[in-house]
């Protein structure tokens, strides 16, 4: 499933995969418990493939971190975002060893690292770019 359907929503736990507009907004579904939610206009939400972490050079889209993530734990779950905050800065400098200190702050390692669980968690490890993407790229 691609980035393009999974939802961070403001003030929600989790990810949240997009089912379907609605008139005043649209239907998500949690990948956590699979509860539905009708998310409003009014809510902040985030497209997972819209987000980037920045590096000393770029802003690497959050879809390649994840890549890395997969290949680093050869597709199991990485730490906890639990942990504390010097062995999450740790384990992300060894993902993305030039990301930029002074702007991606622990609470965005923390995201980062528990949104991959979670959809480790639902088997969606195809971190790839979208077909679509990829063919205008080539043109």
């Amino acid at each position: 499933m691609s980035l393009d359907k999974i939802l961070a929503i403001s003030g929600k736990p989790g990810l949240y995969e997009l089912k379907t507009q609605t008139r005043s907004g649209f239907l998500a579904e949690s990948l956590l418990d699979k509860k539905r939610l009708s998310v409003s206009l009014r809510h902040n939400v985030s497209v997972l493939s819209e987000i980037a972490i920045y590096t000393f050079t770029e802003e690497v889209p959050l879809r390649e971190i994840f890549k890395k993530i997969y290949e680093k734990e050869n597709g199991e779950q990485s730490i906890s975002h639990k942990e504390s905050k010097d062995k999450l800065e740790s384990y992300f400098s060894e993902v993305l060893p030039d990301y930029d200190k002074d702007r991606v702050y622990v609470s965005d390692i923390k995201k980062v690292v528990q949104w991959y669980n979670i959809l480790q968690s639902n088997g969606m490890t195809d971190f790839s770019e979208p077909e679509d993407k990829a063919s205008d790229e080539e043109e």
